[in-house]
């Protein structure tokens, strides 16, 4: 049986998240490796998804680090299984995203595929977006077939939800095309504040969300951004949600204690989630959440209380480790290149129908 490896690097920047899989009839987690992303490269990469000066110069060894990150991975990945490059039909890389704009029609993600396959001596699979884009649709959520194909065979209506930097729905629903799309921020506006005002990574188990209050005035003002007032396809990043973004909001209101505008940012997260599951798929009888946010105590407990006739759980519940779900993902993606299988779904991008997804850079 064959073996893939996937590897996501997500708009959190916080590490490159490495999964084998096999791929028979179904799908099998082998192993995992996860790789942090270096402080200085992460500021690069988090500065590359807005225009700077020197950019493509800056972006082209960014995307060298990265890789070099990615292949020392992958190879520890490999020397813990006792497996040789060989062995591994392909990598199906992601790379990074720095810039997502269907609307103008591209997306950008770096990650010099070619040189992954050099370093390793595997063939990569990458850029999977841009096929969608060009095909008329948003080259975003790629997640929902595979969701589809992980968890959609019970009865019933059900929806897999990722909370990265940005919050991704995936809705199953028994003879129905899988649907999806992006509700907005997920983790991208917490990281940033709690970043700039604490000098941490990220807001562990949501302890300092939970800590404040949230401001009804400050909320409002965040739910009236034009995204959140349009329905699927749809997808979002950086581009739109950035902490720029927040500070423009709150320069036009009262000051606020740092915790309660985590707090408030939280809410925003969990309530446009909600609305969005609600207005696409109100019956939904289980919510299963996978990504970082799945960590996330204090926001798990709000979407559980906003959703009283939903069972939500982590993936984990479904025998699917919450950390790796993406990952796993873009392995399985990879295999759907090489077997000529469209892993697009019209339904989700608003494509123009079904695309074999990825480009092959041989070993």
């Amino acid at each position: 049986m064959p073996f893939y490896i996937g590897v996501m690097s997500g708009t959190s920047l916080d590490g490159l998240d490495i999964a084998l899989i096999e791929q028979d009839s179904a799908v099998n987690l082998i192993a995992t490796h996860y790789t942090p992303m270096p402080d200085t490269l992460r500021a690069e990469l988090l500065s590359l998804c807005a225009s700077g000066p020197d950019e493509i110069a800056r972006s082209a060894i960014a995307q060298q680090q990265w890789v070099t990150l990615a292949a020392q991975g992958i190879h520890t990945l490999l020397d813990q299984q006792n497996l040789k490059p060989r062995e591994i039909r392909a990598i199906g890389s992601h790379g990074q995203t720095i810039r997502h704009e269907p609307a103008r029609g591209f997306t950008v993600q770096i990650g010099n595929p070619a040189l992954l396959a050099e370093l390793t001596g595997i063939a990569v699979v990458s850029d999977f977006r841009s096929r969608d884009v060009a095909a008329g649709g948003q080259g975003a959520p790629l997640v929902p077939a595979f969701h589809e194909a992980l968890f959609g065979e019970s009865t019933g209506n059900r929806a897999v939800l990722n909370i990265g930097g940005f919050s991704n729905l995936s809705l199953i629903e028994t003879g129905k095309p899988v649907a999806g799309f992006d509700c907005g921020p997920g983790n991208v506006l917490l990281d940033a504040w709690i970043q700039q005002q604490r000098g941490e990574h990220f807001d562990r188990d949501g302890q300092w969300a939970g800590s404040g209050k949230v401001e009804p005035q400050l909320l409002a003002a965040l739910l009236s951004d034009p995204f959140f007032l349009t329905k699927g396809p749809k997808s979002t990043g950086r581009e739109v949600f950035n902490l720029g973004w927040l500070h423009q909001h709150l320069g036009r209101l009262p000051a606020f204690a740092p915790q309660d505008v985590q707090a408030s940012l939280l809410e925003l997260t969990a309530l446009t989630i909600v609305e969005a599951l609600q207005t696409a798929q109100p019956q939904t009888a289980t919510l299963l959440v996978c990504g970082g946010g799945a960590h996330n105590t204090t926001m798990m407990n709000r979407l559980a209380a906003l959703l009283p006739s939903t069972q939500v759980s982590s993936t984990a519940t479904h025998g699917v480790d919450p950390d790796w779900v993406e990952a796993m993902a873009f392995a399985w993606l990879a295999h759907c290149c090489l077997e000529g299988i469209a892993a697009n779904r019209p339904s989700v991008t608003g494509a123009r129908g079904l695309r074999v997804l990825g480009a092959i850079y041989p070993a």
